[in-house]
């Protein structure tokens, strides 16, 4: 057979012939059980494509090789390939560019192109999308829980009053009959209005940035700024004092089997001063000083505990200023990937 059929005296255009071309390779590679993204094609495109693939019927030998050769030519030309859109384009170029251009694009390319809006509703957590469960219509809020992973639709469902929960639920039942187009709408319409996240310019919430200060400050100082926080704004002084992490928090935030790695990051004189004082302190901070040397090799510890009683007392300002540099030790060796710390919604066994 042709490449393309002409009809009458018509002679088939360049478009025709590539797009008959496209079909075959494509039908080549279904057949061969490959799976192939068409679905980032645009609807227009994946519409013509079907529709070629359909008026295909029979190829002959000859044909199929010649396309096939010419295919792989190309293919073999081929020196850099290039992301296939421009989201794929964001993924790629993610941490290399500002957070404020990011964000511009990813609003302008939604904009021109007609990408699906969901995504930018649904990656907001359950507590980002309740607002929009108690403004919006109950079709709308049925539509989104309908476009939801069952889980985070569970949660958000729990978060609401249980008549609203009632009513939302009870309107999925008639989304069956909803158009794409209409959910198309809808989404647009969402993530116009509550999908859009202003860049900011610190990338870390204010309570965990204040906490690092307060991890180098003086035990005195930190200990005043928290009780003044609490007087002013209990939530914010909640959220600082999870983000504090201090030598008593040691436990609580290093893995057992991490615990040998902090002594190859921490200097050596700032652990024995730390240890040292923590023993002497009693209470919280010799249970985190006990935590470290339990969880180390016998021949460690013994070298430490000889240490320490070697050094005997040492200065609270020492002291403190050892503690600082060896969670800042910790905290700088965590963040490179040495190994991770525990969060405050983890349980050490």
């Amino acid at each position: 057979m042709q490449l393309v059929e002409g009809t009458g005296a018509t002679p088939p255009s360049a478009s025709d012939i590539r797009r008959r071309k496209a079909a075959i390779i494509v039908q080549i590679a279904l057949s061969k059980g490959q799976r192939l993204p068409l679905e980032r094609l645009p609807e227009s495109s994946q519409i013509a494509l079907t529709r070629e693939i359909s008026r295909l019927r029979m190829v002959d030998r000859e044909t199929l090789e010649q396309v096939a050769e010419e295919f792989s030519g190309l293919l073999s030309q081929v020196a850099l390939s290039a992301p296939p859109n421009m989201d794929a384009v964001l993924e790629m170029l993610d941490g290399h560019i500002s957070p404020t251009a990011a964000a511009v694009l990813r609003e302008e390319n939604a904009r021109l192109s007609g990408a699906d809006p969901w995504p930018r509703v649904l990656v907001l957590s359950a507590e980002e999308l309740r607002p929009i469960m108690e403004t919006e219509s109950t079709e709308v809020c049925a539509v989104v829980l309908s476009k939801l992973p069952v889980s985070k639709a569970a949660k958000l469902l729990g978060l609401l009053p249980g008549e609203r929960a009632r009513r939302i639920t009870y309107a999925v039942s008639r989304t069956q009959s909803v158009t794409p187009a209409a959910v198309h709408r809808i989404g647009s319409a969402l993530a116009e209005t509550y999908g859009r996240a202003a860049p900011t310019a610190f990338p870390e919430k204010a309570g965990r940035r204040l906490g690092e200060i307060l991890n180098s400050s003086q035990a005195a100082t930190r200990d005043e700024v928290l009780e003044s926080l609490e007087q002013e704004d209990p939530q914010f002084a909640e959220e600082v004092r999870k983000a504090i992490f201090t030598f008593a928090d040691l436990p609580n935030r290093i893995h057992k089997e991490d615990v040998a790695k902090i002594i190859r990051v921490v200097d050596g004189v700032d652990l024995t001063a730390a240890l040292s004082s923590a023993m002497a302190a009693g209470g919280d901070e010799q249970l985190a000083a006990d935590y470290v040397l339990d969880h180390i090799s016998q021949r460690m510890a013994s070298q430490l505990r000889d240490e320490i009683e070697e050094r005997g007392r040492v200065k609270n300002s020492v002291a403190e200023a050892a503690k600082s540099r060896m969670i800042a030790a910790i905290r700088e060796a965590a963040d490179s990937g040495e190994f991770s710390l525990l969060s405050d919604d983890d349980e050490e066994d």
